[in-house]
């Protein structure tokens, strides 16, 4: 892969974020069960333990139990954050009931809607790596669906446990740890123009925190605080006084972006190797 602060390489991640966004217009109440960093992590290890079942009918069912197994050498969340985030996601209907001769086992999988989103988002980084060595993935994902339920545990089980992505840089986490935070940092990269080097500032122009609220359903004060504590840090500056003016993203904040999601896309590209040795 091109090293994480290229041009061509922070190209492919703006791209990757219009993308993002795209999926969360088309379904903005799905997409926000991964628009902060916690909701992303229990989320992405629901839909492996789904994936895994699938590949390998020997693998546990998807319960609260196998979720809370799954987290229970780190503890990163509670008990009660897991089963509280499995009991929504089956309440919205991303997880529908299995049929089980065990009555007292109530195992879940993920529904057909919830899998068709999953596969948009692999082949989106598919193809975004595609895009940086030529490779064929994407179509490769596309001829072989068996293929996705192989690739995202492995790439997700490599991702919730290291630090490098489940512990993102602090300009980074400043957002992400938010709610639907993911979305407000998406909607700054995706709005970059072409850049050639990330060592100083890039301006985007005027986003006003009532274009992003409207968009993604927030209170528009949750918006201007997370941009206040941004300008506080140095990684948002207006142009100005009152966030007003031109909008300019810092090069900390492009370089640790950068530097973050570099480990997503190497995860990703991993697990899509180890996968097509299975078939």
């Amino acid at each position: 892969m091109t090293r994480s602060g290229g041009p061509a390489f922070f190209a492919v991640l703006r791209d990757a974020a219009e993308q993002l966004l795209a999926m969360h217009d088309d379904a903005p109440r799905v997409v926000r069960y991964v628009a902060s960093m916690q909701k992303w992590l229990i989320t992405q290890a629901i839909v492996a333990l789904h994936f895994e079942r699938k590949h390998d009918k020997e693998r546990p069912p998807l319960t609260a139990g196998s979720l809370i197994e799954f987290f229970a050498e780190q503890q990163t969340f509670s008990k009660n954050t897991l089963t509280a985030h499995l009991a929504e996601m089956h309440a919205y209907g991303l997880l529908v009931l299995q049929e089980s001769r065990d009555k007292r086992v109530k195992p879940l999988q993920l529904s057909a809607h919830g899998e068709t989103l999953i596969a948009q988002w692999l082949e989106s980084h598919l193809s975004a790596l595609d895009r940086l060595d030529g490779g064929d993935r994407a179509s490769r994902l596309v001829d072989d669906p068996r293929l996705l339920a192989c690739i995202h545990p492995l790439a997700v089980r490599a991702l919730v446990f290291d630090p490098g992505w489940a512990e993102p840089p602090a300009s980074v986490d400043l957002f992400v740890r938010t709610e639907s935070g993911s979305n407000i940092l998406h909607e700054l990269i995706c709005r970059l123009p072409a850049i050639n080097s990330l060592d100083k500032a890039v301006c985007v122009g005027r986003l006003h925190a009532s274009e992003v609220s409207t968009r993604h359903t927030l209170s528009r004060g949750h918006v201007q605080r997370v941009f206040s504590r941004a300008r506080a840090e140095g990684l948002l500056v207006w142009s100005l006084p009152g966030n007003q003016g031109d909008l300019s993203v810092s090069p900390v904040l492009l370089q640790d972006y950068a530097r973050w999601q570099r480990v997503k896309f190497d995860a990703i590209s991993t697990a899509y190797g180890q996968a097509r040795k299975q078939f």
